[in-house]
């Protein structure tokens, strides 16, 4: 195949070698330039990872047992602040046998591919013992791709895509429900339990949105129902009042929202005017207290419902006393979720008591887990086990228990 690439900018060096960003053509199109991409992603892991020595057992001459953490850019204190506050309390509780976890951050801000090329560097050069991400979809399979190569365990904490499991990687994990998962019970409430009949549904144009709104869309398929009402964001966006008025045409409809959190929070305005009490349910990426201020997450009160079944409540009221205490802001989605992902790890790594990445690997294949979220265990794909179902939100957070902090 046939492909166009015209350097865009000045080369940067990296280990000697000199790599640009590219303006690429192809053919045949998008799909063209996207299997061109994943291609030369391939190719760019095999070079870097070729001359580096793997070893199952990275040695820390500190004698700190470091993890990597992946976060989608700078912004994304959250995710860092829940990863810290599991790390602290572990090292409260003597760490591993005497040794203090450290955790390593790295951002991926930058050209397409970076993520990839900071993963290499957490764990060639940081000799990490395990890595953590909290990014979107795209991001995250370039991660699994240096974490296959290398053999490093690989947590994610955030990214819903169902087919980094797919990919039978066993060093992947995912603690939070994939997209498939949680389109299924978005699929249940809406049509099997609710029986609503008038369901809207808005797409957006990311990755991300596209593929779990792909999720429910094959369980409407597969049902056999009828398919909802569609909308791409760009409608919504040129005419503000479309969405109000249909589904302000029957008391059992709801709105379904595969967006973004700025996105969703424009429609949520919007459904308030005209319709305040319409049930809008959508995908736990939506309450992103990264890319949404804590006011602008309580705009989602009581109209929102997300798929993230029981959450303990003792277990929550102390992680949210501790997180507020030491940063001063309640913890959201993201920090929980990030909380618990490093929880599960630390713990796995304690339970395998060695460096070896095959033995910690064999620990979270085994592991069962309580965390603030939920119980966590995975299936044979590394995918989290469980049940679920939708609940209400308030304060950026599923109504499973007391959200109030008690004073």
């Amino acid at each position: 195949m046939y492909m166009s690439v015209i350097p865009e900018t000045t080369p940067y060096p990296s280990r000697g070698v000199f790599f640009s960003r590219f303006l690429i053509k192809s053919p045949l199109g998008d799909l063209g330039v996207r299997i061109f991409k994943v291609c030369l992603t391939l190719l760019l892991l095999e070079f870097i990872i070729t001359d580096k020595a793997v070893s199952q057992k990275p040695e820390n001459p500190d004698r700190t047992v470091k993890i990597g953490l992946l976060v989608q850019d700078s912004s994304w204190t959250s995710a860092v602040q829940g990863a810290e506050l599991a790390v602290s309390n572990a090292n409260k509780n003597g760490g591993l046998n005497g040794r203090m976890f450290q955790l390593v951050v790295r951002s991926m801000e930058g050209p397409w591919g970076t993520g990839s090329k900071q993963a290499v560097t957490l764990i060639f050069d940081e000799k990490v013992w395990a890595l953590v991400g909290l990014h979107d979809g795209r991001n995250a399979h370039l991660v699994e791709q240096a974490a296959t190569k290398s053999q490093v365990v690989f947590l994610t904490a955030w990214p819903g895509d169902p087919t980094l499991s797919q990919a039978f990687v066993p060093w992947f994990f995912n603690c939070v429900p994939n997209d498939n998962q949680q389109a299924g019970s978005i699929f249940k409430e809406i049509y099997e339990i609710r029986k609503y009949r008038n369901i809207v549904v808005v797409r957006g144009k990311d990755y991300d949105s596209e593929k779990s709104f792909s999720s429910f869309m094959n369980y409407v398929k597969i049902s056999g129902k009828s398919d909802p009402i569609q909308f791409n964001i760009e409608d919504v966006a040129e005419k503000p009042g479309i969405l109000a008025g249909i589904t302000g045409k029957s008391g059992s409809g709801c709105l379904v929202l595969f967006c973004q959190p700025s996105e969703s929070l424009k429609i949520i305005r919007e459904i308030k005017k005209e319709n305040p009490v319409l049930p809008v349910f959508g995908p736990l990426a939506i309450l992103n207290e990264n890319e949404l201020h804590g006011q602008e997450i309580n705009e989602f009160d009581n109209n929102l419902s997300v798929p993230a079944g029981e959450w303990p409540e003792t277990e929550n009221q102390k992680f949210r006393l501790e997180f507020e205490k030491k940063y001063g802001n309640e913890p959201g989605m993201v920090a929980s979720y990030s909380y618990d992902c490093m929880s599960v790890l630390i713990e796995a790594i304690r339970k395998s008591g060695d460096s070896d990445r095959e033995m910690i690997q064999n620990s979270l294949k085994n592991i069962r887990f309580r965390g603030i979220t939920g119980p966590i265990q995975f299936d044979d794909k590394g995918n989290r086990m469980g049940k679920f179902e939708i609940k209400r939100t308030m304060n950026g957070l599923p109504v499973t228990f007391k959200n109030e902090i008690p004073r």
